[in-house]
């Protein structure tokens, strides 16, 4: 009788086994292919590295570095005649390159627009650098101003500038903190004060700007 029931239960335990391995079996590949490929997106969408078009150079300051130049050495020299330059941003890699006949001659740490339901609120497009320029500006509806300021929208809507200021005049270290890092802005496209600042004053009008997500 011993000997049966012993039977009984090895007979039960395999036909388990069967049914947890057809079980097993029926599970559709695919499933965990696209598991593996929602956590290979929230990846890249979390990694501003994967978005940037150029490699950083080996001297770009640290992000977040506000108040200093984006890189250790001297600007390029610009002259007004310059056909072949170009600045190119990256929205999402919170990078703006400097290109001079296709070649990155600087890189800027920047901050851009904000993303709201997938869009930043940076137009993206082909644009060029207006004469419209200045050394300061406060925005009294979105109370947050900036320094050293260049257009590159036909409305003076959307500028390259430093850092956002406060009412008081004082640098809101907050936003500022965010250069190279995060998106932050309304729209226009932050700098670091130096680099915002050279930017104001060589490059020439007419300059092609590429803004695009990556």
């Amino acid at each position: 009788m011993k000997k049966n029931l012993l039977k009984c239960v090895t007979f039960v335990f395999i036909i388990l086994i069967c049914i947890i391995s057809l079980v097993k079996l029926s599970i559709p590949k695919e499933n965990n292919s696209e598991s593996e490929g929602a956590k290979t997106s929230s990846v890249k969408k979390s990694n501003p590295v994967s978005f940037r078009p150029y490699k950083d150079p080996d001297d770009i300051a640290s992000e977040g570095s506000w108040n200093e130049k984006s890189e250790s050495k001297a600007y390029p020299k610009i002259n007004n005649k310059e056909k072949d330059l170009s600045l190119r941003v990256s929205l999402k890699g919170n990078r703006v390159y400097l290109l001079k006949n296709k070649e990155v001659v600087y890189t800027m740490l920047s901050t851009a627009g904000i993303f709201k339901g997938g869009k930043s609120m940076t137009p993206i497009g082909t644009f060029k650098i207006r004469s419209n320029r200045g050394e300061t500006f406060f925005n009294k509806k979105l109370n947050e101003g900036a320094h050293n300021w260049t257009s590159w929208d036909p409305t003076n809507v959307y500028l390259f500038h430093s850092v956002p200021t406060k009412e008081n005049g004082k640098f809101n270290i907050k936003e500022a903190n965010k250069l190279g890092k995060d998106q932050g802005s309304h729209g226009c496209i932050r700098l670091s004060i130096p680099d915002s600042h050279w930017l104001m004053k060589n490059i020439p009008v007419g300059t092609k700007v590429v803004i695009k997500n990556d």
